[in-house]
């Protein structure tokens, strides 16, 4: 038996990281941004015009200042994968055995890389009944739901003139 300890550290909830497309798009905005350094643009005019924060353009200038625009080249996905294709295939053969063979008590882990997908239940019972939802909702919440805004004395609303 094959025992498997996987940590991933993703900093976007999308799975982590940008694609290849939106590195190559955000590398373009730093060349172009460099172009305009050389020209003597100034920061806040050249974020307005390439849609992008004026912080990221002073980053932009420091690196390109320290190290030209070599320094604003991307260098590629900020990790790399910590398995080799080798042991990933051992990895998703464990995988397709399930969640229940490795001690997890449901079908809902994931990766959402490399063709894994959330397996998340609808978690609706079998048993329910939905008229008696709509009539819960129709009838008893109105009852139990706190009022959202309360009028009155000490209150800050104000009545109009005539609307009494």
């Amino acid at each position: 038996m094959v025992i498997f300890e996987v940590s991933i550290v993703m900093r976007y909830a999308q799975g982590g990281g940008l694609t290849a497309e939106r590195r190559a798009f955000r590398e373009r905005l730093r060349i172009q941004a460099a172009e305009r350094f050389a020209h003597g643009e100034e920061n806040a005019v050249i974020a307005r015009d390439l849609r992008v924060s004026v912080r990221s353009v002073q980053r932009w200038r420091k690196a390109w200042s320290q190290g030209g625009e070599r320094a604003l080249v991307s260098t590629g996905p900020a990790s790399l994968p910590l398995l080799s294709d080798e042991l990933f295939a051992v990895l998703e053969t464990e995988l397709d055995k399930g969640p229940v063979v490795h001690g997890w008590p449901d079908q809902t882990w994931t990766l959402q890389r490399h063709g894994w997908s959330v397996q998340v239940p609808a978690r609706r019972a079998v048993e329910r009944d939905e008229a008696a939802v709509a009539g819960w909702v129709k009838e008893t919440w109105p009852r139990v739901e706190e009022p959202r805004r309360r009028s009155g004395h000490g209150s800050s609303s104000k009545t109009r003139p005539g609307s009494r």
